[in-house]
């Protein structure tokens, strides 16, 4: 019997329909040209805003082209992937973290030399966001497309989830595993570089805005940009560590990922930046506060990055000094599952320190609405229903043996309730 999840065909039609309309109408409900950002609930007036612009797909086509040409230019380690079920490796080139230091250096260069203003993007945002949303919607066609045409694909190159036979559902979940343009990764490289670098550079361009209208950017507007900007360079830096998470060694190359790379993850993270640009254009945090919400940061990051740099090293050496202290239980499998340190303390602890770092990045925004705080409340319920797709996945891979994990390593996400 198929297993859907999501809610099965009917659930993913919904979500492709409700979350493009999720990103324009947190911008129309909240905003400058409307009501601004009203203390009550109401449908967002999206008759009032100009949705497409051809300057805006140009500008967003030339982004990914751009880092496609650095990707194939910049010299990088060639690292393998996990093992396909076929028995291979794929390659994967790595140098995200030197394409996004060389995208820096360019757009300082040019925004300075006046080649062109980052103010625009902020300018521009809805119309962006309109354009990223094309532009994932019109991928996630060809790569189905090109998925069903490739009768010859190996088994163990297509996705499970997305090999149901039900196209619509095929199509959201991603058909083929590992899509690939010569020896570019097309998931590796979605996944790490336009969506993720381009929210750093929108939070930028927010910052930028505040201090063209004001003269000054807040210690507000400073938390959100370090913040994020510090989660983005960690995910460059640690590049190798993704290879071995869901998303590349599960899941397919469909329109859930393409979406969240490209359209989701620069429109709604950078939500705070925009909201700080637009609604708190002068007001400063005081010392406590900021020490508060610089503690909350710090705590969140040594979980995740401790408990996910713990994982990947055990996965790729369990020999080094590091983690070889560490105590496991056996898999019929011929695997080990740790059962301490940071994965001792919950089966999924590195979404908890997640989603601390979450509220972090919210609490500069103050306690006046609560539309900065989605990134919260909707990064909670995602971290949920990602551990119940993880403890599925797990149950069916390791049987008996994870049953064993659980009762050892008893809790999910939040130590203690959780």
């Amino acid at each position: 019997m198929t297993e859907y999840e999501f809610g099965g065909p009917v659930g993913v039609v919904f979500m492709m329909l409700f979350l493009p309309a999720t990103i324009l109408g947190l911008f129309t409900f909240c905003d400058d040209k409307t009501a601004g950002c009203p203390n009550y609930v109401a449908l967002p007036d999206f008759g009032k805003h100009s949705y497409f612009s051809v300057e805006a797909n140009l500008v967003l086509i030339g982004w990914m082209v751009f880092l496609m040409f650095l990707w194939a230019v910049i010299p990088g380690a060639w690292a393998d992937g996990v093992k396909l079920p076929t028995g291979g490796r794929l390659k994967y080139k790595l140098n995200g973290f030197s394409s996004g230091c060389i995208t820096t250096i360019c757009l300082i260069a040019g925004h300075l030399s006046g080649i062109f203003d980052l103010v625009w993007i902020y300018d521009n945002y809805l119309q962006l966001a309109s354009a990223a949303i094309l532009l994932s919607t019109l991928m996630s066609i060809m790569l189905y497309i090109s998925a069903r045409l490739k009768y010859s694909i190996p088994s163990g190159y297509l996705a499970g989830p997305g090999s149901t036979g039900i196209a619509i559902y095929d199509f959201f979940m991603g058909h083929e595993l590992n899509p690939r343009i010569g020896d570019l990764d097309l998931k590796q490289f979605c996944e790490l570089r336009p969506g993720l670098i381009g929210w750093a550079v929108i939070n930028a361009s927010c910052a930028l805005k505040q201090y063209r209208e004001t003269g000054m950017v807040t210690n507000a507007m400073w938390l959100v940009n370090i913040f994020q900007l510090i989660y983005v360079v960690d995910a460059l830096w640690f590049e190798k560590a993704i290879l071995t998470t869901m998303d590349i060694t599960t899941d397919g190359f469909g329109f859930m990922l393409v979406f969240g790379d490209l359209a989701w993850v620069p429109f709604t993270y950078s939500l705070q930046a925009r909201y700080l640009a637009t609604f708190k254009q002068s007001e400063q945090l005081s010392v406590q506060m900021v020490l508060f919400i610089v503690a909350v940061k710090m705590v969140g990051m040594a979980i995740f990055r401790g408990a996910n740099s713990q994982k990947n090293k055990f996965r790729t050496d369990p020999m080094d000094p590091s983690v070889r202290h560490l105590k496991t239980i056996p898999t019929e499998r011929g695997t080990r599952l740790l059962i301490s340190g940071w994965w001792g303390i919950a089966r999924h602890i590195n979404y908890f320190g997640d989603w601390v770092m979450a509220w972090a990045w919210c609490l500069p925004c103050g306690f006046d609405h609560i539309i900065p705080y989605f990134y919260a409340i909707y990064f909670g319920g995602l971290l949920v229903h990602r551990e119940m797709r993880d403890e599925h996945n797990c149950k069916n891979k390791y049987g008996k043996d994870w049953d064993k994990y659980c009762s050892i390593v008893k809790w999910r996400i939040i130590p203690f309730l959780y």
